[in-house]
């Protein structure tokens, strides 16, 4: 019997995912993208309804001919890159180069998973598909912007600022935000105000603060120095009286799991650690590391997500660890459920473990320190929410 390929993005994937498909799968890697835009030219015309024209990534025909000679002894070609329109572009590259032109080839399927587990692998294997042809077109409308945007401006950039620089659909974008919220702050009008503050000494702490906003029902703007200093004359023998005192119960939310910005909002707050960084660190956590007896092990689920929906085995599993670890009192009647944003893709869960029984503490010693940290950062946030 034939083994089957598995083709996924990187080598971590391909040696976690080999162990949980067994012996009869051959899994190998494509490093990424095997084909793209050649960077000599355009390559998009324009006038052919912005046809891209694509070539083999230099230094990865040598890989591809590997690739070619693994697929002519395998049953079935699975191809596993990552589940976003740039995996779904790198698999549609990968089926054009591994197409068998004679007829009775291997048949050619795509599988995704949220998370590199045992339990998700296999169960995206039970039910494979075709690659999404529409994801393709999307990235590649993306890819095609970027490059009729940067092909030309990137030039200018580096004969007028610092050669290596790139502009691109994004770049060019922001760098008009930017542009038009500086003339906004330069074209601001400074105007002097003042503001008036008393400190009312109670008869019992705390001194109360006070601050002057209205007289007679009327909104007063304290336009200069000398105005304020009038207004504190006329107070400043006065009894003041306090009318009423209102008490309310606040009550906060936790937070919502994290989706990739919030992710590397509070990487950079609390860790410090650039959005590169973040990604970078993300990535192995999500394709799997070495746990001891346990082998390779994804411990994330996918970092590249929109939406803060939490799978039900996972909230069952972070419900029964809190009951396990905190006590019934702290579990929630309820599991709490966050919206998420009117235009989001909502195409993967929130970011999270993909155990959570194992805990920051019992992967510590597995881990380098800023994995470490940004592990138990998704860990405490999922079991917080």
């Amino acid at each position: 019997m034939s083994k089957s390929l598995v083709i996924v993005e990187s080598p971590a994937k391909a040696k976690t995912i080999g162990k949980y498909l067994g012996k009869n799968f051959v899994v190998m890697a494509s490093l990424g993208h095997v084909k793209d835009l050649p960077k000599n030219d355009l390559a998009v015309d324009v006038d052919r309804d912005f046809r891209p024209t694509y070539v083999v990534i230099e230094g990865k025909k040598k890989l591809i001919d590997e690739l070619k000679r693994s697929a002519k002894d395998a049953g079935t070609i699975y191809l596993a890159a990552d589940p976003d329109r740039e995996g779904e572009a790198i698999c549609y590259h990968l089926q054009e180069e591994l197409q068998s032109k004679k007829a009775g080839g291997p048949e050619i399927f795509r599988v995704t998973f949220n998370e590199i587990t045992s339990t998700a692998v296999k169960r995206a294997f039970d039910h494979p598909r075709q690659v999404n042809t529409a994801l393709v077109d999307a990235q590649q409308a993306r890819r095609v912007l970027d490059r009729l945007v940067g092909y030309k401006i990137s030039p200018l950039l580096w004969d007028k600022v610092r050669r290596g620089l790139s502009a691109g659909r994004v770049q060019t974008v922001a760098l008009r935000l930017i542009v038009e919220r500086e003339r906004e702050i330069r074209a601001f009008v400074k105007r002097e105000y003042w503001t008036i503050d008393a400190n009312l000494n109670a008869k019992k702490p705390p001194v109360l603060s006070a601050r002057f906003m209205k007289r007679n029902d009327e909104a007063i703007e304290v336009a200069d120095e000398n105005a304020a200093k009038g207004l504190v004359d006329q107070v400043q023998d006065s009894q003041f009286a306090v009318q009423s005192v209102t008490n309310r119960e606040k009550k906060r939310n936790s937070v919502p799991p994290f989706i990739t910005s919030t992710l590397q909002q509070e990487s950079a707050r609390k860790l410090r650690f650039s959005v590169k960084r973040t990604m970078i660190l993300a990535q192995r956590l999500y394709e799997g590391m070495e746990l001891g007896e346990e082998g390779s092990v994804g411990l994330i689920t996918y970092m590249r997500t929109d939406s803060t929906r939490i799978s039900n085995d996972a909230l069952a599993e972070v419900r029964g660890l809190i009951d396990e670890r905190y006590g019934k009192m702290y579990v929630p009647e309820a599991p709490n459920f966050y919206k998420t944003k009117k235009d989001a893709q909502d195409a993967h869960e929130a970011i999270r473990p993909s155990s959570a029984v194992r805990t920051p503490e019992s992967v510590a010693q597995y881990l380098a320190e800023d994995e470490l940290k940004l592990y138990r950062l998704i860990w405490m946030r999922v079991v917080g929410c």
